[in-house]
C-alpha cells in the first residue's frame, strides 16, 4: 500500500537549518589561514637604514669637525629611520624584527682585514654613495605600497636624498 508524502515539522526544519549554519561556519573557520603581511621591502630598508648609521659613525670618527658633525647627523638620522621601520614591521606583523645589519668597527673595537691590516673606516663620499642608493631604494620601495608604508618609506627617500645632495656635499666644499 502506498504512503503518503512525508510529514515535515517545525521542529525538523528548525534542527536542519541550526545543522547547515554550524556546518556553514566551521568550513569558514577551516579556510586558508590569514596571508603574512608582506614586510621584506621594510625589512630590506631597516637593513640598508642600520648599515648606512653604523658606515656614517665610522666614517666620522676620521672625518674634520664639520664633515664629522653632519656624518653624526646622517648616523642620528638613519638611526631614527631605523626605529621606525622596526615599529612599522612590529605593528603589521606581529612579532620584532630580526635584521642581518652587521655592525661596523668602533673606535675603540678596531679590526684587521684578512691580510692582517686594519680596516680603513669609510669616507664620506662611501656614506654619500650608500645614502643616495637608500634614497633610491626607499622611493621604489614607497612606490609600492600605499598609506603609511608608503608616506614613511617616501619621507625616508626624502630624507636620504636631501643629506646626500645637500647635507654632505655642502660639508665637503672646499
Amino acid at each position: 500500500m502506498p504512503s503518503g508524502p512525508p510529514t515535515v515539522s517545525r521542529r525538523h526544519v528548525l534542527i536542519g537549518t541550526v545543522a547547515l549554519a554550524l556546518v556553514g561556519t566551521a568550513a569558514a573557520g577551516c579556510g586558508a589561514p590569514e596571508p603574512k603581511p608582506d614586510v621584506d621591502a621594510l625589512l630590506a630598508q631597516l637593513d640598508r637604514a642600520q648599515a648606512d648609521s653604523q658606515m656614517a659613525a665610522a666614517a666620522a670618527t676620521i672625518a674634520p669637525p664639520p664633515i664629522a658633525t653632519a656624518l653624526n647627523t646622517v648616523a642620528a638620522e638613519r638611526t631614527a629611520h631605523a626605529r621606525a621601520l622596526a615599529d612599522e614591521i612590529t605593528r603589521v606583523s606581529g612579532t620584532a624584527p630580526t635584521t642581518s645589519a652587521s655592525p661596523q668597527a668602533t673606535p675603540s673595537t678596531p679590526t684587521t682585514s684578512t691580510s692582517g691590516g686594519p680596516i680603513k673606516p669609510p669616507s664620506a663620499k662611501d656614506v654619500i654613495a650608500a645614502i643616495k642608493a637608500s634614497s633610491d631604494d626607499a622611493a621604489q620601495a614607497a612606490a609600492q605600497r600605499s598609506g603609511y608604508q608608503a608616506g614613511l618609506l617616501g619621507s625616508i627617500a626624502a630624507s636620504c636624498a636631501a643629506a646626500s645632495a645637500v647635507g654632505l656635499v655642502v660639508q665637503q666644499a672646499p
